[in-house]
């Protein structure tokens, strides 16, 4: 059963704060997907992913450069899994995936964006109700705090 890790971001962008997350998968040398809500979003997370860090490099690709089995990390809009990712990223209302192969899924959403709110909150009761172990995560101080 995936681990469901919800993310509150509140005072940072999720440009910012995507990528040290996407960082944290690639130690653990997991795959993974990262799926947005719009083309337009995929373009500036694309940029976000090559540019956060000068002295980091995040190996990255979108759907539509091709070779999507062969990315270690993947922009996308669609719910696919060619790169047997182990972990799911969910940005900008991206819907939940129809079915959970992966060890981790994160949702990422905005806590200034009132239809962002709700929709983590009916995405938080369809994963409970499914039993997966969901937990909330909010930033405190620049930092991610477990709140449930």
């Amino acid at each position: 059963m995936a681990e469901i890790l919800f993310y509150h971001l509140q005072g940072q962008r999720l440009e910012a704060a995507l990528p040290l997350l996407v960082e944290k998968a690639v130690e653990r040398g997991w795959n993974a997907i990262i799926r947005a809500g719009s083309e337009e979003r995929l373009k500036v997370l694309d940029e976000a992913l090559w540019s956060y860090r000068e002295d980091a490099f995040l190996p990255h690709g979108t759907e539509a450069e091709g070779d999507a089995e062969h990315q270690p990390i993947l922009l996308t809009t669609r719910d696919i899994r060619p790169n047997d990712a182990e972990v799911l990223f969910l940005v900008d209302r991206a819907p939940l995936p129809a079915e959970y192969p992966y060890a981790r899924v994160v949702l990422m959403f905005d806590g200034e964006d009132p239809e962002a709110l709700d929709a983590a909150r009916a995405a938080w009761k369809t994963v409970r109700a499914l039993g997966h172990p969901a937990t909330y995560w909010q930033q405190e101080g620049g930092r991610w705090t477990k709140k449930g």
